[in-house]
């Protein structure tokens, strides 16, 4: 781990994949990015840019290259992502850039790759991150209302902001110093929500986009969905279509920092799908329409590893439906469909940054925009929006075909030379083959069988109590988000003439919280688990339980599943039970809401680090070949081999309940095999042809939402490795396997 105080760290030393001498394009001498109406303009050339989204931090540094050099094979120019406020400042002044977090190190991967950076600040992110990447210990300072005009948040904010900028300086990471770096970000999409803070929230934009360019990076700034962006800030456009966005100054360049190829995943809910054909025709609208700079969002969409997630209910995998898979795998057809598309896009790019366009009208849906100059260079793109029927326009005294809802690039004017709906790219299958898990010689039991440790927590209070109080504290103000978990205790009189004692249980469980899960456990025994992501009304659960005459202990263990990542005053949304009740006795409703409870934040094994190399002696685990199964609150821990080969590996939990998994202390993450509703609607064929929603094209309806879970393969060593489980309700370890992702060319 590298952690720092104040003074910025120096990058470690780079893995190159390439030589250096071969694909370092940028010179050690600076150059000007400027832009006007057309585009970027970068020492004095207008630049079309293709860029690519890929988070450092969910990937890992071993992956990297790898994906920048798919992403560059596939067409971009340019890569893009976010800087990961909570990831890098753990407390106040604390800094870290080690591991997935070495952004320097990101950085310079890019660079040696010939490629453009697009550095988007924020510093809030959204993103589906945890708490939308704002830390969550700013929350407690006091007097600090996160994204308006508010001294503590924009005190901090700024402060990190000027950290960040100082390190890309100190490394020469700016293009105005000679290096990538060509576009900078401020804030995030804040124009939807400017208007719930009020005066308050235009005093912030305005202040937000001047401390940016009071930064001094030498590249313009943007402002995606900031509807009053100030000049000289960029505003731009996110969505699955932005031909029609027009920025507010019309001296301004037409950029879209956002185009989904697909969506992101929750815990419960079906698998999104974008066609790729309907990806590619967004990207050729919207340069048809004078677009000159645009990203995937995501490109490689990676892992929310460990605790990252935000949502809540995000899951583990931000696979996203990208060209490049969570897996670093490139996506076939997708990845293959939209290199081609950039080759032709590219092919017309003089004609488009060096001329006007010209609108023709084909027909009721069909249309032609041409972009000739006064060279004879001439590009056209003509598009069809219907999205039922093919049709035959005539342009320029020739036919031509153009399916519905694609649009057919002309480079010359004249040769069809790509179609959005024609897909003739390879395909590929992919597959995940089982090699279960391979125990190392050392934790071998006579019978081959893997050898286990098993440590169960205590449902309740372990150790000291952290908190005594009457009615319910809120989960996310006690944990701080510390942790997932925070128990909930407290104790109950049952009459012994109650007639359920001899003729059966109709003693109920009501529970009613604001979320994100909830186990409880009477006397030791799990009987009632729910969940749920609602905040107004919360979440509600009714559920039959067994008591026995006198006392009887109640433990609720609450969790989070990730925190708010957006919305107006997001951060003030809280979690845990706010009510409890006993129903059907016979002296009546036993209201529990009110009680005095105590409270203990986080596991026991959590505490110890059990999962750590430092902390996995700190109890004393039980070694078995036969662990047990559908027990709650149960760590189990197995020393095994990696898988042979060197494809990507996954983690097979579907026997598994809910809980998390580490290997060799690394996290992998949340794991939960929460089904999808078999009553919703899934495809088994997208018509790719029309406006595109999340919901279009879901596939995995009654299935799990995910039952792989990404362990890259650089956190293996050649033998010896710990994998650690937590698991809070109860699953069968030994039916946990590993898994390689092969991929087989199709065509």
């Amino acid at each position: 781990m590298k952690l720092l105080r104040l003074a910025p760290p120096c990058s470690q030393p780079l893995l190159l994949f390439i030589t250096v001498s071969l694909m370092f394009t940028f010179s050690s001498s600076s150059y000007n990015v400027t832009y006007d109406k057309k585009s970027l303009i970068i020492d004095g050339h207008r630049k079309l840019i293709i860029s690519a989204a890929i988070h450092y931090p969910r990937s890992v540094p071993a992956m990297w290259p790898g994906v920048v050099q798919l992403a560059k094979e596939g067409g971009a120019d340019a890569i893009e992502t976010y800087v990961f406020w909570n990831g890098h400042e753990l407390s106040p002044d604390n800094y870290y850039f080690g591991g997935r977090y070495d952004l320097v190190k990101f950085c310079k991967i890019v660079q040696q790759a010939g490629m453009y950076l697009i550095l988007r600040i924020g510093p809030f992110v959204a993103a589906e991150w945890n708490f939308g990447g704002v830390p969550v210990w700013l929350h407690y300072v006091p007097g600090t209302v996160f994204r308006t005009d508010s001294e503590p948040f924009k005190h901090h904010m700024q402060k990190f902001m000027t950290y960040i900028v100082n390190l890309m300086k100190q490394e020469r990471l700016f293009g105005s110093q000679g290096g990538p770096i060509i576009l900078a970000q401020v804030e995030n999409e804040y124009g939807f929500y400017e208007n719930a803070y009020g005066e308050g929230g235009k005093r912030y934009a305005s202040w937000a986009a001047k401390m940016a360019l009071s930064q001094n990076t030498g590249v313009p700034w943007i402002m995606c969905e900031q509807f009053d962006a100030p000049d000289p800030v960029i505003d731009t456009c996110n969505s699955f279509y932005c031909d029609q966005f027009k920025p507010i100054n019309p001296n301004k360049p037409k950029i879209w920092t956002e185009n989904w190829p697909g969506w992101f995943k929750t815990f419960g809910s079906r698998d999104p799908h974008r066609p790729p054909e309907d990806v590619a025709f967004s990207v050729a609208r919207f340069f048809q329409k004078g677009g000159s700079l645009h990203n995937y969002y995501m490109y490689h969409g990676g892992t929310n590893f460990g605790r990252t997630a935000g949502g809540p209910f995000i899951t583990t995998s931000y696979d996203y439906d990208a060209p490049i898979d969570e897996y670093g795998l490139a996506r076939l057809p997708k990845w293959g469909h939209l290199k081609e598309l950039h080759r032709a896009i590219k092919l017309s790019e003089h004609a488009l940054l060096n001329s006007e366009s010209t609108l023709v009208s084909l027909g009721h849906l069909q249309e032609a925009d041409v972009y000739e100059d006064a060279s004879g260079s001439c590009a056209a793109f003509i598009s069809n929006m219907d999205d039922k029927s093919d049709k035959v326009v005539e342009f320029r005294n020739r036919s031509y075909t153009v399916p519905a809802w694609s649009v057919s690039i002309l480079p010359d004017c004249k040769n069809v030379v790509f179609n959005t709906a024609k897909v003739s790219s390879a395909t590929s299958e992919v597959e995940m083959v089982s090699s279960g898990l391979q125990p190392s010689p050392i934790s071998l039991v006579k019978d081959l069988k893997t050898q286990w440790g098993v440590f169960t927590e205590h449902a309740g209070i372990w150790g000291n109590a952290d908190l005594s109080h009457n009615g319910f504290v809120d989960h996310i103000n006690t944990t701080k988000d510390t942790t997932d978990y925070l128990w909930y205790t407290t104790s109950f009189q049952v009459n012994e003439k109650e007639d359920f004692l001899t003729n059966g249980s109709n003693a109920y469980l009501l529970v009613e919280s604001k979320g994100h899960a909830l186990h409880a456990f009477i006397n030791q025994k799990l009987q009632a688990s729910g969940s749920g992501n609602g905040t107004v009304p919360p979440f509600k659960f009714r559920r039959p339980i067994s008591v026995k005459a006198g006392m009887n202990e109640i433990a609720l263990l609450s969790m989070t599943v990730g925190l708010q990542n957006a919305g107006s005053f997001y951060e003030w949304i809280g979690a845990g039970p706010t009510s409890v009740k006993i129903e059907g006795l016979k002296n009546g409703t036993i209201d529990l809401s009110s009680s005095t409870w105590t409270s203990k934040i986080g596991l026991q094994g959590e505490h110890l680090r059990i999962y750590k190399a430092d902390g996995i002696q700190n109890v004393n685990w039980t070694s078995t070949s036969e662990p047990p199964k559908l027990q709650p609150l149960t760590w189990y821990k197995a020393v095994i081999d990696a898988p042979p080969g060197n494809e990507p590996v996954g983690l097979d939990m579907i026997h598994m309940g809910k809980g998390l998994a580490w290997l060799n202390g690394e996290e992998i993450g949340r794991y939960w095999p929460r089904k999808s509703s078999e009553h919703e609607e899934c495809v088994q064929h997208c018509d790719y042809r029309g406006k595109f929603s999340p919901n279009k094209c879901s596939t995995g309806c009654g299935e799990p939402t995910q039952r792989w879970y990404h362990v890259p393969r650089s956190w293996f060593k050649p033998s010896g490795n710990v994998l650690v489980i937590f698991e809070e309700k109860g699953g069968d370890p030994t039916k946990i396997r590993l898994a390689r992702r092969t991929q087989k060319r199709m065509s």
